[in-house]
């Protein structure tokens, strides 16, 4: 397989059913903003953190390129087969949270972004979650869109949140409380 085509030269791409559209199209900008969020993801994968963490971050990528091909196929192209998406996603997102909150402080204030690499990597990821989620949101008052993509980004953005919580708690790093100073 070629990496490159040349198809792309003049500024434009073509969503999984084959239509063309200029690159900086609402769709591309959507399964975009999901790759970035895979990428980063991986970065958070490849600390030093514990096996199982690893194994759903992996999980959660894989379901991130399920999404990108959701939201790159072109609207009306039902003959298009791709992998479904489900609720049980979100569900499992919601376990993960649960089971990481049990053993976290209660929060009382807004937390201030860092205190470790790894804790840092999640809250870019997270801000880069709600990216992907408000352009699929726009996106969906333009075109087709699944519901549940905008949940799931919706679900793991606090996922990402609270493993970041997690990770401050597991390095013992220092969680700064974001108090008002006004």
């Amino acid at each position: 397989m070629k990496i490159y085509t040349k198809t792309g030269d003049k500024g434009e791409t073509s969503l999984l059913g084959g239509a063309r559209v200029p690159k900086f199209h609402l769709r591309i900008e959507s399964y975009g903003t999901v790759d970035e969020l895979n990428s980063h993801l991986g970065l958070i994968r490849d600390q030093e953190i514990e096996k199982e963490t690893k194994e759903f971050l992996i999980q959660i990528q894989d379901n991130l390129f399920v999404i990108g091909s959701h939201l790159a196929k072109e609207p009306g192209k039902d003959k298009v087969k791709l992998p479904s998406i489900s609720e049980e996603m979100i569900v499992e997102l919601e376990e993960k949270i649960d089971e990481m909150n049990d053993s976290l402080p209660a929060m009382k204030f807004f937390v201030l972004p860092g205190g470790h690499p790894t804790v840092s990597y999640c809250h870019i990821a997270r801000c880069v979650c709600r990216r992907a989620e408000r352009i699929s949101v726009h996106l969906s008052l333009e075109s087709e869109v699944d519901p549940i993509i905008t949940k799931y980004l919706n679900r793991l953005s606090d996922y990402l949140f609270v493993l970041s919580r997690k990770f401050t708690q597991d390095l013992n790093a220092e969680e700064i409380p974001w108090i008002s100073k006004k």
